[in-house]
């Protein structure tokens, strides 16, 4: 029996997408990846960017920074 998935940091999402950190601050700033602010942090999923990167989330976020 596994327990609660963990929390992941703006770090460890990034390494689990194999991006680096400035990727995930633009995503945060264009407000595509879902994230959750806990006071100054920002925090993730890792089930719930896998689906948004399933459904081509950051597919759309690239396309309009081109």
């Amino acid at each position: 029996m596994s327990g609660p998935e963990r929390w992941l940091s703006v770090e460890e999402i990034g390494t689990h997408l194999g991006v680096s950190k400035e990727t995930i601050y633009r995503w945060l700033d264009k407000k595509k990846i879902p994230a959750h602010r806990v006071g100054r942090l920002w925090k993730f999923k890792a089930t719930e960017v896998d689906k948004w990167i399933k459904n081509g989330g950051a597919e759309e976020s690239q396309e309009k920074t081109k």
